[in-house]
């Protein structure tokens, strides 16, 4: 009997957690605490000295993107261990050359009140600050736009806090980049199927041929975001701070939060450009 999907309140993110640490070639952590003092979760494999990092879950209502994230992580694992395909890919080879970070739930807090909540429509923190507004990439910018739009306190969305980097979410973010050499970061939201890859002049000019190159392996667009999207994002600090190949991945269609009957066929969707961003 197949087991039926739930969403990953945080019990669920512990547990899937806990079943990925059995492998012995994985590695399961912490970077840091949420502001309600949960665990932001951290699973590795692979090389350890030139990683790929994905992250998901940002925003409280884009929960299916950890759903995603963990879905991949177990079947990296379970190729390995079976010396099986993925995707029509030798993964132990991959990972043999290069590792992958994976953060799947960057704002627990956020989720937790998304899924007790529903009609509050969360993607904010426990603090009312959008995660994805408090990078300092363009921030300063980004906040004009905001109180220009009536944003002008903490809310349910798109509130960048009193200054960037104010929240521990965000700081557990920048702080692993800092300590890591990410050769590229993936941070997956939710909806729209279009990956973003740009953001200011420090954009490598690599960038876009391998945007195009995941949308392609998902059947996705490659798009420039627009307005209260461009800056303070994870995306674009990565970009501008580390100097490398950034991308936002808005998976699915609809109306966050997407329904949890979506998640299979996205995801079968996504894994080969997941497996893709291995190598790429």
């Amino acid at each position: 009997m197949e087991q039926q999907l739930l969403p990953p309140d945080y019990c669920m993110l512990k547990q899937q957690m806990q079943e990925l640490a059995n492998y012995p070639f994985a590695r399961v952590g912490s970077i840091g605490c949420s502001i309600c003092s949960r665990q932001i979760y951290s699973f590795s494999v692979g090389n350890c000295d030139e990683r790929v990092l994905l992250a998901g879950a940002f925003h409280g209502m884009e929960w299916i993107t950890t759903m995603i994230l963990l879905r991949f992580a177990h079947r990296l694992c379970e190729s390995v261990r079976d010396h099986t395909l993925l995707a029509g890919e030798d993964v132990t080879a991959l990972l043999g050359n290069r590792g992958v970070c994976i953060i799947p739930c960057v704002n627990p807090d956020g989720v937790a009140i998304s899924l007790c909540n529903p009609e509050k429509r969360w993607q904010a923190n426990a603090r009312g600050v959008d995660i994805n507004h408090n990078f300092n990439a363009g921030w300063c910018e980004l906040r004009e736009l905001e109180i220009e739009s009536g944003i002008t306190g903490p809310g349910p969305t798109r509130f960048g806090g009193t200054c960037p980097e104010s929240e521990p979410e965000t700081a557990a973010m920048t702080r692993l980049c800092r300590r890591h050499c990410f050769c590229q970061a993936l941070a997956f939201h939710s909806q729209g199927e279009v990956i973003y890859y740009d953001f200011g002049e420090h954009t490598p000019p690599c960038s876009l041929e391998m945007a195009q190159r995941l949308a392609d392996a998902a059947g996705y667009q490659v798009e420039k975001p627009e307005g209260l999207a461009v800056g303070g994002g994870f995306k674009d600090w990565f970009i501008d701070c580390m100097r490398r190949p950034a991308f936002t991945v808005e998976v699915g269609m609809g109306q966050n939060p997407l329904p949890i009957e979506q998640f299979e066929p996205i995801y079968e969707q996504l894994e080969p450009m997941l497996v893709l961003a291995l190598h790429l």
